[in-house]
């Protein structure tokens, strides 16, 4: 008897034990849709150390994973696993001899370095990372004078992402502008052409790039000859995290096993959320009729990680997409709490309401870091991070840099911060070089000038153009002058639409960018003055940072905050969604298609199911909307998401933040007023 699949359910072991009967361990193609929670890592594990223990050569196993960390993490478990039943010994030579562990890309990289001679590929190719990608397009580009056009030619990162995206999703490009690039559309012949230059540059310094890796893979299986070499190299081919594969990954993957034999996927299509990466949802919804007989699939509901609660509302939600495998997750873990689903005035009240319970939740012994704030975008976070930081409570975030260290707001801040104190040469400097033509010479220099005088912004107004600068200059002088003296908040408007021509020429994603500026406007309604504004930005405390560089202190406590497409496999104790009302979820911008909306409605189940014990969905009555509508940008009075409906409502408890609590809660946002020379003359007392 297998004793050590004893721990395993019913479900995951016909999982781990299909195809393996009778000293044979290769059976017919395989599905497995693992629900959230389910144990997905943990049976695919079991598998393949059941399959070696059955007698497969470990050497002819080749399992990909979406991550080196993933890949190592498995094979530690396989190791793990194998150990109870073959020894110590036997399991260490095991562990060695699973050599055909990685990523798509890395296992591509091997195949092609080995195949390189037979398609004409130097053996000794580097490969480029997204910066040198990118740093070549641009070299390319410029070769081919796309820089210097009379209409904004798209920018290299723009040109790269096009690339990307022709290459997996297997699209021409007409398609891929017209999807997702609409404002690239009439630049699609001088793409074409950029395309071609930029291969033939990579193939004459015999490098390839990141998206080579699959193609170059792709195209050699398109050898029939080769095909067959090298799936007969592997008896078993294991994939995980199939939702998340694109078209290109789709193909190498039917080629190496065209009848299916031997091959096992696992994923789960209500989780299919990175289109924005070229993934298709169809990938795995076409699975089974991929071959003939169809493939078995099996199905693991029993989630490990949420209540019977939450899990009914997320199947509630899930229930009614369009096309979806029949999966409803259920758990031993019963709970009389419902998630909560909390309308609160605004999204000021929103982030203060979240504050609140957050630290009800510490006094009652949860840590921060059990606790966790989910958004559908970036932006969304603005305003609960200054309520955050306001209130001293240390957070992560995850999914893009904290809002106040994002470049494009400390470029905003510094005009503001120029213009409140034209010596502050940190801010000039800051500012200056966001003017084409300026470098540090000639910003030191202007500087120096504006220091010499007791009026530095008139100073500025008097100096000569400098060169290469033309309207630009005239532009920024213009906006400092009628900074001169504040008119609050409508500084920070007169700031954005100066700064928005820069954004565009520097930034890419520039539109997320704008949402940014957008947010920032909101978040300066709230305080009296400019001065006050940039007062209480500036108190930071330093052990508030972003995921760039990791955790506050190594045994610090912090809150996490992430995007959803980053919380994507991990769980916590309490679970607050922001914005959960049309407009933000779905996305204004997300919603234009069916399939767009049906990702949409896969994004707000995975966020459901990141909850352990407590769920609270957010609904704010009124938001501030930008750039999302023909309307253009102004506040709006929002509605439940579409995906609660009323026929879903009871699944969940219904509560509104009172308003004598918010109303408290906004007065004290306001804070004290800093006098800052009382506390310094107070030192010496």
């Amino acid at each position: 008897m297998a004793t050590y699949l004893d721990t395993l359910n019913a479900e995951q072991r016909r999982a781990v034990e299909h195809g393996v009967a009778d000293g044979a361990t290769v059976g017919a193609p395989l599905l497995v849709i693992a629900g959230a929670g389910s144990g997905k890592t943990n049976t695919l594990a079991h598998r393949v150390a059941h399959l070696i223990v059955a007698g497969a050569d470990p050497r002819r196993i080749l399992l990909m994973t979406f991550s080196r960390r993933a890949a190592a993490e498995m094979a530690g478990r396989v190791e793990r696993i194998a150990r109870k039943v073959l020894g110590e010994n036997n399991a260490a030579i095991m562990r060695d001899a699973l050599t055909w562990a990685g990523t798509f890309h890395g296992i591509g990289a091997r195949l092609l370095r080995e195949y390189a001679e037979r398609i004409g590929v130097d053996p000794a190719f580097t490969i480029h990372d997204r910066e040198d990608s990118a740093d070549l397009m641009n070299l390319v580009r410029h070769e081919r004078g796309l820089s210097k056009t009379e209409s904004r030619f798209p920018a290299k990162g723009t040109c790269l992402s096009i690339y990307s995206r022709c290459v997996n999703a297997e699209m021409e490009i007409e398609k891929v502008l017209g999807q997702h690039y609409p404002w690239c559309v009439g630049w699609a012949a001088e793409l074409k052409g950029l395309f071609v230059a930029y291969v033939e540059a990579k193939q004459a310094q015999h490098v390839l790039d990141y998206d080579d890796l699959l193609l170059y893979w792709s195209q050699m299986m398109s050898d029939a000859l080769i095909a067959e070499e090298i799936g007969g190299r592997f008896d078993h081919v294991l994939v995980d995290e199939y939702q998340d594969t694109n078209r290109l990954q789709s193909s190498i993957l039917l080629a190496l096993k065209p009848d299916g034999r031997g091959l096992t996927v696992v994923g789960d299509d209500a989780q299919s959320i990175y289109s924005f990466r070229a993934a298709t949802v169809r990938n795995i919804l076409e699975f089974p009729q991929s071959f003939s007989p169809r493939a078995e699939m099996i199905t693991l509901d029993r989630n490990y990680r949420s209540t019977q609660a939450v899990l009914a509302a997320a199947n509630g939600v899930i229930g009614l997409a369009r096309e979806r495998f029949t999966k409803n997750l259920w758990t031993d873990r019963t709970s009389a709490q419902k998630p909560q689903l909390v309308t609160v005035h605004d999204e000021a009240d929103q982030a203060r309401y979240i504050v609140e319970e957050v630290l009800a939740n510490r006094e009652q012994g949860a840590l921060l870091k059990h606790q966790a704030v989910l958004f559908r975008t970036s932006s969304h976070s603005g305003p609960l991070e200054i309520e955050l930081t306001r209130r001293n409570i240390p957070f992560v975030k995850f999914g893009g840099l904290k809002f106040l260290d994002a470049a494009h707001v400390k470029d905003v801040l510094a005009m503001l911060r120029f213009a409140e104190n034209p010596r502050d040469r940190v801010a000039g400097f800051r500012i200056l070089h966001l003017l084409p033509g300026i470098g540090p010479a000639t910003a030191q220099r202007v500087l120096d000038q504006m220091a010499e005088s007791a009026d530095p912004l008139a100073a500025l107004g008097q100096l000569p153009v400098p060169p290469r600068t033309g309207a630009d200059w005239t532009d920024f002088v213009r906006t400092t002058q009628n900074l001169r003296y504040s008119e609050w908040p409508a500084d920070l408007e007169r700031v954005r639409l100066w700064y928005e021509p820069h954004l565009d020429r520097i930034h890419e994603e520039s539109e997320t960018r704008r949402a940014d500026l957008m947010q920032l406007e909101q978040i300066a309604s709230g305080y009296a003055s400019r001065e006050k504004f940039l007062t209480e930005l500036t108190l930071d405390p330093p052990d508030a940072t972003s995921d760039k560089s990791g955790p506050p202190l190594r045994d610090e406590d912090y809150l996490i905050l992430s995007t959803i497409h980053s919380a994507k496999g991990q769980e916590w104790k309490s679970v607050f969604v922001l914005n959960v009302v049309d407009g933000c979820m779905p996305s204004d911008l997300g919603a234009g298609t069916s399939a767009e909306l049906e990702e949409e409605r896969r994004l707000l189940y995975v966020a459901m199911t990141r909850a352990k014990d407590d769920l609270h969905l957010i609904v704010p009555q009124r938001f501030f909307t930008h750039g999302q509508a023909a309307k253009g940008d102004r506040h709006v009075y929002a509605s439940r998401t579409r995906f609660i409906p009323e026929q879903l409502v009871y699944l969940f408890e219904r509560t509104a933040w009172p308003k004598a609590a918010a109303g408290g809660a906004r007065n004290a946002a306001q804070g004290p007023k800093i006098d800052i020379g009382a506390r310094m003359r107070g030192m010496w007392r």
